[in-house]
């Protein structure tokens, strides 16, 4: 539960202080501070999630580079060669990498972050900490994934003699808004797992249906425009377009556009943020 703190000291004894955790009250009582003040906690977590990751991988982090060069191979081969989707006159593989560097981060974003509180029913049912820790931690730790596949995307970029142009200074924007995505929609994922435990085998069709959602294997300029509109409710197309344009020189987004993703990410988040507090209450018990 989200929780407030209230410290007592005694003037008269040298007793330790006596920390009363009470609960918050309120809609939009999150306890973010909490969060701040479990910060080492939050650090942990992370990084226990990236070394058991590849703790006993046979090829250990080569994973993090033959994943998506590996997808890249077979998009190229599939949708570039065979079925000849258009590429907006950029080389396909790097087209396609490109998109797959956001979207590989926010699908394992959500895939570990919607199962994690059902992981860690241990820890949450013996202990109190801001259980927003949880799935945040989940949302971060493929980051560093993201780090190493964005020097192997650098290495393209060489290859095809493809230099950034000025907006490469929004790419942190960008990658802000994949990873306030991905928090928000694994907040709702792993708090109706805790109840639903089929929520966990159907992340994986959610990440399939909505990557084929997304423009990662084709060109947003293939949708109608009486259908734009429609399509940047999902903030992810956003995420993609905005890559391609900072870091290819790909023609310029539709700023209007893009905007509708930026607000539906910020209502997504503010949802999940109250649909987990109002659950996390029972967390313990049927964990």
């Amino acid at each position: 539960m989200s929780v407030k703190y209230t410290t007592t000291v005694s003037p008269l004894t040298d007793d330790p202080p006596v920390v009363l955790i009470q609960p918050r009250r309120g809609w939009l009582s999150f306890d973010l501070g909490g969060v701040y003040r479990y910060r080492e906690l939050l650090y942990f977590l992370v990084w226990r999630d990236v070394l058991v990751r590849y703790k006993q991988a046979a090829i250990g982090v080569a994973w993090v580079i033959l994943q998506p060069l590996l997808t890249m191979v077979v998009f190229t081969v599939i949708f570039g060669q065979f079925a000849k989707l258009p590429s907006d006159g950029l080389p396909y593989p790097i087209f396609s990498f490109t998109a797959l560097l956001p979207w590989n981060y926010f699908a394992q974003a959500i895939s570990r972050s919607g199962i994690s509180l059902v992981s860690n029913a241990n820890l949450i049912s013996k202990i109190y900490f801001p259980r927003l820790i949880v799935p945040i931690s989940g949302a971060l730790g493929p980051l560093v994934d993201f780090a190493i596949s964005f020097v192997i995307l650098l290495g393209m970029m060489v290859w095809y003699g493809i230099a950034p142009t000025w907006g490469v200074l929004a790419l942190p924007f960008f990658t802000l808004l994949a990873v306030v995505t991905a928090v928000a929609v694994s907040l709702y994922l792993s708090a109706l797992n805790v109840k639903y435990r089929d929520v966990g085998h159907a992340i994986p069709f959610l990440v399939q249906f909505w990557m084929y959602a997304s423009p990662v294997v084709y060109s947003v300029n293939i949708i109608p425009q009486k259908w734009r509109l429609l399509y940047s409710l999902n903030p992810m197309v956003g995420v993609i377009e905005g890559f391609r344009w900072a870091l290819l020189g790909k023609e310029r987004p539709d700023f209007a556009v893009m905007a509708v993703g930026v607000v539906v990410a910020s209502v997504l988040l503010l949802g999940g943020l109250i649909y987990f507090k109002r659950t996390e209450r029972f967390f313990a018990d049927i964990i």
